[in-house]
């Protein structure tokens, strides 16, 4: 294992232990301090730390650990993305996560239907299935992050899925492990045979209870009204009342079941349409009950989605960019629907926005929004309605968590549930608590801030939990989880909710197939009526940059680091945990040991983190922080910056050597010896690769002229003026003398900056912790553009997208006019060349500062008017080079670019904006990566006119 067993703790077997170690390699198994706490944390406010970790990549692993798990006794629990939001996820014994190996599907019968494994993360499969103008039904808003295990697992649904679209009634197929270890596959005939033949016991048993429930008539009406409502409390009991098929009813009992019933590995789902053609409006009503009468209207109209915003939300919001002003003046009573129609064509879409216009006449309006088929605007108020949450989120009190309820209330009922949920924040002072939801359902989120740290905020909690839960059980009949699935949250108040006799029915059910309860213990069922007040998660003041965290998760798909050592939210996680112990006196030197590396040096900090978290926490700026406060070389790093040009020609002379050494020793014996100094050396000695850029021999800095084509400041990146292409490379044009021609092509002409050779975007620098000589570069660098430039008349074009994003990022000057090569390329040299695109296929690989740019989709466009195929390898967001990342921390950079090959192996090229990162992408995906420069430059000729 890799370090000992945590102290303090029960260990597990040690027949059990020995046998995992001979089943699953080293590399992932996890039982070290660091390792298991950042995996006891989903995204719920619960913490369980697991004694063991192990990360399986095939379905043989899984019937193994299950196997001996019910030999040895031993508890286990599976974990996907780890983004739900009850504390399904976590585990104080054995957690079994998923790796790499589960991400297959199938598509069958022109999309109509397709099958999954459980890894897959939904966005991704609806990427997939978007050109067949289809997707899954399951729409929650997590989809970019959480995977299709944990969307049947919770029978997930969200803004325009209904019931009707759900995982239970999409599901076509599935392949499933039980307890025991035993695997069936619904649509394999064999499988289905030897399950019946070995377990004719359990499926008679099934098909009894299914007998017995559906003659139990008081009891099969309860559950035929109970999913007449959205509804996660407890198990899918409606299996027993809608199938008579044993099989059926043992997959839709897996649905919904939290992994408390088995193992899911695969589901075949039935697709539904992804409609091009969508409007959005919103509507403010005088109060809540106006807008509640109008919800079952509208659900006899042709809408996908309502959703209703409280007054509490809109003011949450009220600031967001897409709002008009009169939000903020609205009445306090005041109560909004956001309202989406969608259509195979325009013109039914357009009769379907005049169906709903006329169902609403007769409702007094405060205010609206009207239907926009503009994606800018109809985006801009989806964003505001997913900004709610996270809006309370950022502005909660350090050391507190967010915590949001999904509850359903009869849709007739719903103005009442609304207002007496209103009436609860006051009575337990949640003051800051809003209400949204799907109208069109009765579901109602509500979200409020909470501390655990105090016993007084736990009693205040667990007393307004009390009443919600009388409130929407008993009182209104409704369901205590809509959505999010019962986890530990709900578990004491499933029977409150479902009467005894369904309650019963549920623990024979998970005794059927879980006879020694070592499938997710305490979750969905309980016998501890205290086990939602049990293990609540701290969350300690660590840092400003990342207080506001609310460890969802949405980080961790982007993130290169994600599977070799920690994502952005186990960074925080860890370090709120040290802090913490600091704070108590405890001795954190192992911990923060352990962290220097796994959290701090393989973190890329290049931000992509931000774009995906729902309060714009940016990690990077965190890691970046603790290595300036570790920054030792200070006065080496004021001498580079103040001798810059002597800096690249030391930086020019190793790279002789090393294409010397290349030369003598061939390229294996040189990648073995290089490899071996960068271990040794800590990262001091960089990995050569055969990828490695050969020195720039030359450097002609033409003087500008004076002969009246348009003028355009050319400030070639540090890494341009250093480097040229890669032995190897079929392209030895340097990129400066490409951008050079492809610019004069256009009809501009190239003028450079004075003493080019010593600017530096300072870029180099921070990512060091040096923060102060990164600033004192970036300075002297926008001084010598605007200079360059006329005070800002010309534009400035810099050949490497990071070098812009850093020259951007709070430029006060708003008389420089900066452009990465996508944005130049698209407002300068499109309407000045004519295109002829090629046949070969290529791929691109958009840079997380091409991202942050917000130039990604046009730097696609651009390549496809260069190129008849344009592949984009799945799940790859960050290389991991990271300037120097992969010369330093090569590994970094090969588990972030760890499924690129089988990606591009049709490409014969690859595109992007980064030098540096292009020197990674070559060596991990097999093919020459250049910068987008190269590609337009070859597939182009100057257009007359433009020129003129």
């Amino acid at each position: 294992m890799n370090h000992p067993a945590s102290t303090g703790r029960t260990a597990l077997p040690a027949g059990f232990v020995s046998e995992v170690q001979r089943l699953i390699p080293e590399a992932r198994r996890f039982d070290d301090p660091l390792s298991t706490l950042a995996f006891g944390t989903d995204a719920s406010f619960y913490r369980l730390i697991p004694k063991l970790v192990v990360r399986v990549e095939s379905e043989a692993e899984v019937v193994a650990l299950l196997k001996l798990a019910q030999a040895e006794k031993v508890p286990v629990t599976f974990r996907a993305a780890g983004t739900s939001l009850s504390g399904q996820a976590v585990s104080d014994s054995v957690l079994i996560v998923l790796g790499d190996g589960w991400n297959d599907r199938d598509i069958r019968r022109k999309g109509d239907q397709i099958r999954l494994q459980p890894g897959v993360i939904g966005a991704q499969a609806n990427a997939w299935l978007a050109p067949l103008g289809r997707k899954i039904g399951p729409d929650p808003a997590s989809i970019a992050t959480c995977k299709i295990g944990g969307i049947v697992a919770n029978n997930a649904s969200g803004m325009c899925c209904g019931t009707a679209q759900n995982s239970y009634n999409t599901l076509a197929g599935m392949r499933l492990i039980l307890a025991d270890g035993s695997v069936l596959d619904t649509e394999d005939a064999s499988s289905v045979a030897a399950f019946r033949d070995s377990h004719a016991p359990l499926l008679e048993q099934l098909a009894e209870l299914a007998r017995d429930t559906r003659a139990d008539t008081e009891l099969a009406t309860k559950i035929r009204h109970k999913y007449r409502l959205k509804n996660t409390t407890g198990l899918s009991l409606n299996a027993l009342v809608d199938h008579d098929e044993p099989l059926d009813i043992l997959t839709h009992l897996m649905v919904g079941s939290e992994g408390t019933l088995g193992f899911i590995s695969a589901v075949t789902y039935n697709t539904v349409p992804e409609h091009p053609h969508k409007a959005s409006a919103l509507i403010v009503f005088p109060d809540v009950e106006t807008c509640c009468r109008a919800v079952p209207v509208l659900k006899k109209q042709p809408v996908d989605a309502v959703e209703l915003l409280d007054r509490r939300s809109l003011r949450s919001v009220e600031d967001k960019p897409g709002l008009p002003a009169w939000v903020k003046g609205l009445s306090d009573t005041a109560c909004a629907l956001l309202i989406e129609s969608r259509a195979a064509t325009q013109a039914l879409l357009h009769e379907q926005l005049r169906q709903i216009r006329e169902s609403l006449n007769g409702f007094a309006v405060e205010q609206e929004v009207d239907f926009s088929e503009d994606p800018v605007v109809y985006g801009q108020l989806w964003a505001i309605r997913k900004g709610t949450f996270p809006a309370v989120g950022a502005v909660r009190p350090t050391g507190t968590t967010v915590i949001i309820e999904d509850v359903t209330f009869p849709v007739e009922q719903l103005a009442e549930g609304v207002n007496r949920l209103l009436q609860l924040f006051e009575k337990h002072r949640y003051d800051e608590a809003i209400i949204f939801g799907h109208a069109l359902e009765g579901n109602l989120h509500f979200v409020f801030t909470q501390g655990f740290e105090d016993p007084v905020q736990v009693a205040r909690y667990e007393a307004f939990m009390q009443d919600v839960a009388h409130l929407v059980a008993v009182e209104f009949g409704g369901s205590l989880k809509a959505e999010h699935g019962t986890g530990r949250n709900m578990a004491p108040f499933v029977e409150l909710e479902w009467g005894a006799d369904a309650y019963g029915l549920m623990w024979k059910i998970k005794r059927l197939l879980d006879p020694n309860g070592l499938l997710n213990p305490d979750v969905v069922l309980s016998e501890d009526p205290e086990i939602h007040l049990k293990n609540l998660k701290p969350m300690p003041a660590a840092d400003e940059i990342v207080d506001k965290c609310i460890e969802c998760g949405f980080c961790e798909p982007v993130c290169p680091s994600n599977g070799l050592t920690l994502t952005p939210r186990q960074r925080i996680v860890m370090w709120r945990d040290i802090q913490a112990r600091r704070r108590a006196g405890s001795d954190t030197r192992e911990l923060e040991q352990d962290y220097a590396y796994r959290g701090v040096d393989t973190c890329a900090a290049t931000g992509l983190c931000a774009l995906r978290c729902p309060v714009g926490i940016n990690t990077g700026d965190l890691v970046r922080k603790l290595r300036s406060t570790s920054a030792s070389h200070t006065r080496s790093a004021n001498w580079l910056s103040g001798h810059f040009a002597t800096a690249l020609g030391g930086a020019r002379a190793m790279l002789h050597f090393a294409n010397g050494a290349r030369l003598i020793l061939g390229d294996r014996v040189l990648g073995k010896t290089s490899a071996v100094l960068t271990r040794a050396s800590k990262g001091r000695v960089p990995a050569w690769t055969p990828a490695m850029p050969q020195p720039l021999h030359r450097l002609s800095l033409p003087k500008p002229g004076t002969d009246g084509r348009p003028r355009v400041v050319y400030l070639a990146s540090c890494i341009s003026r250093a480097t040229g292409p890669a032995a190897t490379d079929r392209e030895q044009t340097p990129l400066i003398d490409k951008t050079r021609a492809l610019l004069e092509k256009a009809g501009y002409q190239v003028v450079f900056p004075e003493g080019l050779n010593e600017l530096c975007c300072g870029q180099p620098f921070t990512s060091k912790g040096y923060l102060e000589q990164g600033d004192r570069k970036r300075q002297q660098a926008l001084d010598a553009l605007l200079k360059a430039s006329r005070g800002g008349l010309d534009p400035v074009y810099c050949d490497t997208s990071p070098c812009t994003l850093r020259l951007v990022q709070s430029l006060a000057d708003e008389r420089l006019d900066v452009h990465d090569p996508v944005r130049f390329i698209r407002t300068h040299l499109l309407d000045r060349l004519d295109i002829i695109p090629q046949s070969a296929p290529i791929a691109v690989h958009v840079t997380c500062s091409t991202q942050h740019l917000g130039e990604g989709p046009a730097l696609l466009e651009i390549a496809r008017r260069c190129a008849k195929t344009v592949i984009v390898p799945e799940g790859i967001q960050c290389c991991g080079f990271a300037g120097d990342k992969g010369f330093t921390t090569p590994e970094l950079n090969a588990n972030a670019l760890r499924t690129l090959k089988d990606a591009v192996q049709h490409c014969e090229e690859g595109i992007s904006t980064s030098r540096t990162c292009e020197i990674g992408l070559s060596q991990h995906g097999g093919i020459d990566y250049h910068s987008l420069v190269y590609l337009l430059d070859r597939v182009s000729r100057p257009r007359a006119s433009g020129a003129a």
